[in-house]
C-alpha cells in the first residue's frame, strides 16, 4: 500500500459513518445547541430505517448508512420528521443500484467549497476537541463514536481525508481567523499558502486555494497585506470585522467595511494586485453574545456593506455565513419564530435586500456555517434563507462554503442542498423561487459555478482535469 494511502486509509475505512447529523453542529464560534425533540425523533427514524433496510440488503446498519442508499434513507427520515422538503423516497433508499447510480452521476458535479478550515500544528485551541468529544459522548454525531478525539482530527491530514476523500468536493479554499494572541491564529498566512501548494502537488491539478487574512488595526497589518500579495500570492483576502472572534473578550480591533481611513487603503492594494474578492466574516452573533459584548454588535451586522460595495464597484464583497445571526441556544428555532412573525431573518434578509435598496451588484453571500446549522435543526428555515438570498442577490451571487472541518466531512451538506426544495406554500406566500432538482441551474451555480467565475476557474476543464488526478486516484483506491 502506498505511503499516502497508509496515512489516510485506516481513518477512512474505519469511520463509523452517519449520513447526516441529528442535531446542531458546533463551530469555531459556538458550542452546539441543545438537541430538539424533532431531532431526537429524526435520530430514532434514521435508526429504525437503517435497521430495516440494512437487513433487506444483507448489510450491518453501519455499513448501510455509509452507502448512497443510506444517505437517501436519512433524507427520507428528514421528510418524515420535518415535512416534504427533500428529494428522497423509500424506493431509492431500498434500491442500492438506483442510489449508487444517482451518486455516481452527481459525483462529477463541480463543487467548489471556498470556506474550509483546519488548525495549525502548535495550536492551543483545545476547545475544539471538547466540542467533538461532547458531540461523541452525547451521540450527537455518530461519525465520531468509538473514537477518541484529539487535535489531530482538526489538522491537515484529516482535512484532506474529510474534504477531498469523503465528499464530492472538487476544489476548496483554506481559510483562517486572526486573534489578538498571535499563536491563536488558526493558521498563519504562510501556513495556508504552504498547505495549498502541498495539496495541489499531491493532486497534480489545481484543487486548493488559500485566503490571506487581513486584520485592520493590528500592528503592522498593512505590511502583512503587502507581504502576502508579493510573496504568498493568495487567491483572495478575508477579514473579520469583529476583530478577534476566537477571544471576543480580547477583541480590541473591530472595524467597519466602509471605514475610509483605515480599510480603504487595503482595498486599493487588493485592486492593484488584481485580487478582486474580499471575503468578510459576518453574523453568528446571537443575542446572548450581544449581552456580553454589546460594543461588538455593530461590527457583526451587514450595515457597513452597502457603502463599501458602492465605493468599490470593482471589488466583489463576499459575506461569509450570509450574515446569519442565530447560533447556539435556541438558534434555528428562534430564527424560525422570528421569520414567522416578521418575514425576516436577522441579518440575512438585510443582506438580500442590499442590491435593490442600494443599487449595487457586487455583494455575494457565502453560505458557510449557516446552511450546516439550519438544514438539520430547521430545514424550512434553510429553505427560506436560500430563497431570500437567491431572490435578493440573484442565483449567480450565492456561493458554496461548508465551514468544515468544524462540521466534519461536508458530504451531508452537499446532499442537503442537492435534495432541498422550498415548499410550495412558502414559495407562494413569500414569492420565493423554486430551487429545482439536484442538477438544476440554481444548484449548479451555488455549488460550483459562481465560485468558479469569481476565481477564474474554467468549470468544464476543471472537472475533466480532476477525474484522473492524484486525489481522484487516491479516492478510487480507498473506495
Amino acid at each position: 500500500m502506498p505511503r499516502i494511502i497508509r496515512k489516510f486509509g485506516t481513518r477512512l475505512r474505519s469511520a463509523s459513518r452517519s449520513p447526516i447529523p441529528t442535531r446542531d453542529r458546533g463551530s469555531d464560534e459556538v458550542a452546539p445547541g441543545a438537541r430538539t425533540p424533532r431531532q431526537r425523533e429524526l435520530a430514532t427514524r434514521i435508526d429504525s430505517l437503517g435497521m430495516e433496510l440494512s437487513r433487506r440488503q444483507g448489510l450491518s446498519r453501519r455499513e448501510f448508512l455509509g452507502t448512497a442508499a443510506g444517505m437517501a434513507a436519512a433524507f427520507v427520515a428528514m421528510n418524515q420528521t420535518f415535512g416534504m422538503l427533500f428529494d428522497a423516497d423509500l424506493a431509492e433508499a431500498a434500491d442500492p443500484a438506483r442510489a449508487a447510480e444517482r451518486a455516481d452521476r452527481l459525483s462529477d458535479q463541480l463543487v467548489i467549497d471556498m470556506h474550509t478550515h483546519f488548525l495549525r500544528p502548535d495550536t492551543r485551541l483545545e476547545g475544539f476537541v471538547a466540542l467533538r468529544e461532547l458531540a461523541r459522548d452525547r451521540g450527537w454525531n455518530p461519525d465520531l463514536q468509538d473514537k477518541e478525539q484529539s487535535l489531530e482530527d482538526l489538522m491537515f491530514r484529516n482535512y484532506i481525508t474529510e474534504i477531498y476523500l469523503k465528499s464530492d468536493t472538487t476544489m476548496a479554499c483554506i481559510s483562517g481567523a486572526p486573534s489578538e494572541i498571535e499563536r491563536d491564529w488558526f493558521l498563519t498566512n504562510d501556513m495556508k499558502a504552504s498547505a495549498r501548494e502541498a495539496i495541489n502537488g499531491l493532486a497534480g491539478t489545481r484543487r486548493s486555494f488559500a485566503h490571506a487574512i487581513f486584520a485592520p488595526g493590528y500592528s503592522g497589518w498593512m505590511d502583512q497585506v503587502e507581504y502576502a500579495i508579493e510573496t504568498l500570492k493568495p487567491d483572495s483576502f478575508k477579514g473579520y470585522t469583529i476583530g478577534d472572534n476566537t477571544h471576543k473578550n480580547l477583541s480590541e480591533h473591530p472595524w467597519r467595511m466602509d471605514d475610509e481611513d483605515l480599510v480603504y487603503p487595503a482595498y486599493e492594494k487588493f485592486k492593484q494586485a488584481g485580487l478582486m474578492n474580499v471575503c468578510v466574516h459576518k453574523g453568528l452573533f446571537p443575542p446572548e453574545d450581544e449581552e456580553r459584548f454589546p460594543h461588538l454588535t455593530p461590527y457583526c451586522t451587514v450595515q457597513d456593506v452597502p457603502k463599501a460595495a458602492k465605493d468599490w464597484p470593482e471589488l466583489n464583497f463576499i459575506i461569509y455565513h450570509a450574515g446569519y445571526r442565530f447560533v447556539g441556544g435556541r438558534g434555528s428555532e428562534g430564527a424560525w419564530e422570528q421569520f414567522q412573525k416578521t418575514g425576516r431573518i436577522e441579518w440575512v434578509t438585510d443582506l438580500a435586500e442590499i442590491p435593490e435598496k442600494h443599487g449595487v451588484n457586487n455583494v455575494y453571500a457565502d453560505l458557510g456555517q449557516t446552511f450546516a446549522m439550519t438544514v438539520i435543526a430547521e430545514p424550512r428555515l434553510a429553505a427560506v434563507i436560500l430563497g431570500q438570498l437567491v431572490k435578493g442577490l440573484g442565483a449567480d451571487h450565492v456561493c458554496w462554503g461548508s465551514d468544515a472541518l468544524w462540521t466534519g466531512a461536508p458530504q451531508w451538506q452537499i446532499e442537503g442542498l442537492r435534495r432541498l426544495e422550498i415548499p410550495e406554500d412558502l414559495r407562494e406566500k413569500y414569492d420565493l423561487p423554486e430551487l429545482g432538482g439536484p442538477d438544476s441551474g440554481i444548484k449548479r451555480a451555488i455549488l460550483g459555478e459562481n465560485n468558479a467565475r469569481l476565481y477564474g476557474v474554467d468549470a468544464e476543464q476543471a472537472v475533466i482535469a480532476m477525474r484522473h488526478d492524484g486525489i481522484a486516484r487516491l479516492k478510487g483506491q480507498l473506495a
